[in-house]
């Protein structure tokens, strides 16, 4: 009743009858369409909008909210544009479009996908540079392809990919120029610069945080994970709320709301009595927020917004009644690592057999083995007969989200918090 009383009042002086009667039939089917058809409307939409980012974050969020999968990009699964892709359990989801990559273009793509769609699947890497239109794909397109996981069914090492840019570009050009020129070699075959093994950077891949940064950069928001994702046991134990939920008013508001987040953007500014502020973005599970952070707090944690550690975020929240986002000043900020090692427990660590240890040492080693920390480790081993073995690990261990990740990053390894 309240809102078709404001909508009444508006009616007589917004519109004539025939601009209200077109906003209405729209309004009508864009709602019919996304009620009785989600996935292909929310697909539609997310490519009217490809361009624009934060649009694109809060079909994300809508997405989630709506259980319906939002799949990364694939050079051998995606379209230029966003698609609707049925899964094998018969579960149907958004492909994420190559075009809507940063620095990429829906033109360029629009190229590989014809190639891939003539000429079948790309086999690998060196398949894809061999069949690849040199004129319309340049170093920096592969690079923020690789970032954003777009080469992951061909090559799971993304930073190899990224390194070696400049080495897939010059076979491409090779062998464009071989096709251009309907060379072939001396003894009649067709074997060419594309055959040539591609040796790539001999690096390794970006540990877990980093990957999730690259990823960040090249897409605009956490696609295949969230950096705070590991901290999940421990935020729940010092009762950080979502931004979402806080926004939406299911979480309480109180003098001092406990958020985490991940900085994504800052804007100083100097006040008329010359003291310097900030608007700080932050992005946590359920989406992005802004904060703004006074002269005294912006003095003493500047080093850390500019860190890109997961951050524990205490606020002050004023709520609006208009229907805006609520107003959020920065009480308190500290590294969300350093507050989760002290509530944590520890870790427990789930193995199906022997062969994880040593990767599990290894990284366990990296700092000179156990040493003085709040947490403790526990390994779980199942044995052949049905029965697990649990022991635990000697000595105890700093927690940090680093260690979290790496150790969850380990094949064969599933990992709670105790």
């Amino acid at each position: 009743a309240e809102i078709f009383e404001q909508v009444n009042k508006f009616a007589g002086y917004g519109f004539n009858k025939s601009h209200a009667a077109a906003y209405a039939l729209v309004a009508y089917q864009t709602a019919y369409l996304k009620a009785n058809h989600p996935v292909e409307f929310l697909a539609a939409s997310m490519t009217y909008d490809m361009g624009n980012t934060d649009k694109l974050n809060v079909f994300r969020q809508d997405l989630a909210r709506l259980g319906i999968p939002l799949l990364p990009p694939d050079v051998n699964a995606s379209r230029p544009d966003f698609g609707v892709e049925v899964q094998p359990d018969g579960v149907p989801a958004i492909r994420y479009a190559l075009g809507a990559v940063k620095n990429v273009g829906a033109a360029a793509m629009a190229g590989l996908v014809a190639e891939r769609e003539a000429g079948g699947r790309f086999a690998d890497l060196s398949d894809l540079v061999r069949r690849l239109d040199a004129r319309s794909v340049n170093k920096r397109q592969l690079e923020a392809l690789a970032c954003a996981g777009a080469f992951d069914s061909l090559q799971a090492n993304r930073r190899q990919i990224y390194a070696g840019a400049d080495v897939l570009m010059r076979h491409a050009v090779a062998a464009a120029s071989e096709r251009e020129s309907e060379q072939v070699n001396l003894f009649g075959d067709e074997a060419g610069a594309g055959d040539v093994p591609i040796a790539l950077p001999a690096v390794d891949d970006w540990d877990g945080m980093e990957r999730l940064r690259q990823e960040f950069e090249a897409i605009g928001f956490y696609l295949s994970a969230h950096p705070l994702d590991t901290y999940e046991t421990a935020l729940a134990r010092l009762k950080v709320v979502r931004y979402a939920d806080l926004a939406t008013g299911t979480a309480p508001a109180g003098p001092r709301v406990k958020l985490a987040g991940i900085v994504v953007g800052k804007q100083e500014r100097t006040s008329r009595q010359g003291n310097r502020f900030a608007f700080v973005q932050f992005s946590d599970t359920s989406g992005m927020f802004e904060a703004v952070l006074f002269s005294d707090i912006l003095a003493r944690v500047r080093d850390l917004l500019d860190s890109g550690q997961p951050l524990l975020v205490v606020v002050s929240a004023e709520l609006r009644d208009n229907g805006e986002e609520p107003r959020l000043t920065v009480q308190e900020i500290e590294p969300l690592e350093q507050v989760a090692d002290r509530a944590s427990a520890g870790l427990r660590v789930y193995l199906s057999d022997s062969t994880p240890l040593d990767s599990l040492r290894a990284i366990l080693g990296r700092d000179g083995g156990p040493r003085a920390g709040p947490g403790r480790i526990d390994l779980v081993l199942d044995l052949a007969c049905g029965q697990e073995l649990e022991m635990r690990l000697p000595g105890s261990y700093p927690l940090s989200g680093a260690l979290r990740q790496a150790i969850k990053g380990i094949p064969g390894v599933v990992v709670q918090d105790l």
